[in-house]
C-alpha cells in the first residue's frame, strides 16, 4: 500500500520539486539582478555621490541613500509581483494541495523575504558608495 501511495503522487512530487528548483533559481536571479542594478546606479551616480560627500554628507548618509533607492524599487516590485502572484496562483491552483491560490501565509512569507534579499543585494553597492572619495569622484570623466 505504501508503494502504491508513493507511486500515485510521483508526478505531483516531481512537479513540486521542479517548481521549487525554479523558485530557487528565480530568487538567485533576483538577487543578482538587484545587485547589478544597484551597482550600475552607484557607478552612474559616482559624481553625484562625490559632490554630496564633498558638501558634507557622511558615509552613513551615502549608504542610506543607496539603500533607500534599492528598497523603494523593491517595494514597487513587491506590489506588482503580488498582483502577478495572485493571477498566476489561479492558474496553478490545481497543483496546490492543502493551500489556496491566495494563501495569506505563503504570500506574507514571500513578501517578508524580499526586503531581506534586497538589503543583502544592495549592501555591497551601498558600501562602495559610502566609501567614495570626493576628489576621485569629481575628477573622473
Amino acid at each position: 500500500m505504501t508503494t502504491y501511495a508513493r507511486e500515485s503522487i510521483a508526478r505531483e512530487r516531481f512537479s513540486a520539486a521542479l517548481l521549487a528548483a525554479f523558485a530557487a533559481v528565480a530568487v538567485l536571479l533576483a538577487a543578482v539582478g538587484i545587485y547589478g542594478v544597484m551597482a550600475y546606479v552607484v557607478a552612474r551616480r559616482g559624481r553625484e555621490l562625490g559632490v554630496r560627500a564633498a558638501l558634507g554628507a557622511t558615509p552613513r548618509d551615502l549608504f542610506g541613500t543607496v539603500m533607500w533607492h534599492g528598497l523603494r524599487l523593491a517595494g514597487i516590485g513587491s506590489v506588482l509581483g503580488l498582483a502577478g502572484a495572485v493571477a498566476a496562483g489561479r492558474l496553478l491552483e490545481r497543483m496546490l494541495f492543502g493551500i489556496g491560490a491566495t494563501d495569506p501565509a505563503t504570500l506574507a512569507a514571500a513578501l517578508a523575504a524580499l526586503p531581506v534579499l534586497t538589503i543583502t543585494a544592495c549592501a555591497l553597492p551601498a558600501r562602495r558608495a559610502s566609501r567614495v572619495d570626493p576628489l576621485i569622484a569629481l575628477r573622473a570623466e
